[in-house]
């Protein structure tokens, strides 16, 4: 018995490592088809794209001349357009009048249109960054657990084996009723586990397809593998191309440019508008008449309206360069923070790949040993199980966390960091086979 134990306990080691699964009915889900999809289907990107038209549709507008006017009308019979005979007063009158505002007032009009359009269009860069992120850190997190159910499912199968086996040895005389009992209250933490397991991965399924625009219980089939990508940028040039390339911070710039411009115009705003007018008037029994006016406003009775303008626009600028420092500062700390989350992730992978899983699997061979010998009980064996198990689940809880911290930097920098084709991650300690005593 003890024999055949020693044998069934090797065997569940060795399924530790991840195997390839055959004769699948569907290829894995990959990221970049759901990376693709998403960025096709996702009315938060098509809503930004459409808010750039329309800020784009305001330049022309911005850069067009008031639209003339037509004016129509009539002096003397009370009757409507009905001129009095021999009245030189009475007349019928048709007019003209265009509006030109100062000279470079339009250009500067058209310019703050185009900055705001600019400015949306990053807008757009960051929904589709943050969209890209979304997609990566759900797929990340659904491939852990899936890995958790995976091994946890294992576990499950291994450990009603284990309660057969002390369950035959106690009624031999030759094991304890309590390696019976811990053994079954192993085998129900695992199926409550399992429960938690597959309601987070069904509430993942359901983010997920959120991102695609899908039905919320659209089934998502089995991932590919994650990947481990390499972090090849320091901590120095992430926060470069954080200040430099965020979408946040070039539309404050953007918006900072607009609020120069405005107050260029506000400026502009002390100089007068001009209008022209041609009027043409009927008379009866009497020559024609033909007119044309030249109009100007006179804005030195409002300066104090228009010094207000100017410190409006001076106050916009002030607000705009602030906001830009803010968005800075904050951008640099979630940097900071998600390397920093990165590298410790990175480490703690390596440790767990190099020291403690293959450590724990040796005190599992040593717990072994000691059962068969009778030094050591049955409770013990167990629980040296189960710590390697829960340490391989831990690592792929790593990897997602360190996948999912790349991502995030991903979305701030702009810079390439998820690469799919990197090496497979495996813990490669996990399925060392135990050494048989």
């Amino acid at each position: 018995m003890k024999a055949g134990f020693a044998v069934l306990l090797a065997l569940g080691l060795l399924c530790l490592t991840p195997m390839a699964a055959s004769g699948q009915a569907a290829p894995p889900v990959r990221l970049a088809d759901l990376e693709a999809e998403a960025l096709r289907v996702h009315p938060a990107i098509h809503a930004s794209a459409r808010m750039v038209d329309a800020k784009r549709a305001r330049v022309a507008q911005a850069r067009a001349l008031p639209d003339p006017q037509l004016s129509i009308g009539y002096m003397g019979d009370p009757a409507p357009f009905d001129v009095q005979v021999g009245d030189p007063s009475s007349y019928r009158t048709i007019g003209v009048m265009q509006e030109i505002p100062y000279p470079g007032k339009l250009a500067l009009r058209g310019r703050i249109a185009a900055k705001e359009a600019e400015a949306e269009t990053w807008s757009t860069e960051a929904v589709r960054r943050r969209i890209l992120a979304d997609v990566r850190t759900t797929y990340f997190e659904m491939g852990s657990v899936d890995k958790a159910l995976e091994i946890t499912a294992r576990n499950k199968d291994l450990l009603e084996k284990f309660a057969r086996i002390a369950e035959e040895r106690y009624k031999v005389g030759q094991g304890l009723q309590q390696d019976v009992l811990r053994a079954q209250v192993e085998v129900s933490r695992i199926l409550q586990r399992l429960v938690v397991l597959r309601q987070r991965r069904g509430a993942l399924e359901a983010q997920m397809n959120s991102l695609l625009f899908r039905a919320p219980d659209t089934p998502i089939g089995a991932l590919a593998s994650v990947e481990k990508s390499p972090l090849v940028y320091s901590l120095d040039e992430l926060l470069q191309h954080a200040v430099s390339d965020s979408p946040e911070v070039r539309r404050q710039e953007r918006l900072i440019e607009q609020s120069q411009l405005a107050m260029d115009l506000a400026r502009k705003e002390y100089y007068p508008d001009f209008s022209i007018a041609w009027d043409y008037q009927q008379r009866p029994n009497i020559p024609e008449m033909y007119g044309l006016r030249f109009t100007v406003n006179l804005p030195f009775f409002q300066r104090k309206k228009r010094s207000e303008m100017v410190n409006e626009a001076g106050h916009m600028q002030a607000s705009a360069r602030q906001m830009r420092e803010a968005i800075r500062t904050e951008l640099l700390w979630k940097v900071k923070e998600q390397y920093l989350a990165a590298r410790a992730s990175d480490e703690l992978l390596a440790l767990y790949a190099k020291a403690v899983v293959p450590q724990s699997t040796l005190a599992l061979e040593s717990s072994l040993t000691s059962y068969q010998t009778g030094a050591l009980d049955f409770l013990s064996v167990i629980t040296n199980f189960i710590t390697v198990l829960d340490y391989e689940i831990s690592y792929y809880d790593e990897l997602a966390s360190y996948q999912k911290s790349l991502a995030r930097m991903e979305e701030i920098t702009g810079v390439p960091l998820v690469e799919p084709q990197a090496a497979p991650a495996v813990a490669p300690e996990a399925g060392k086979e135990v050494r048989q005593p």
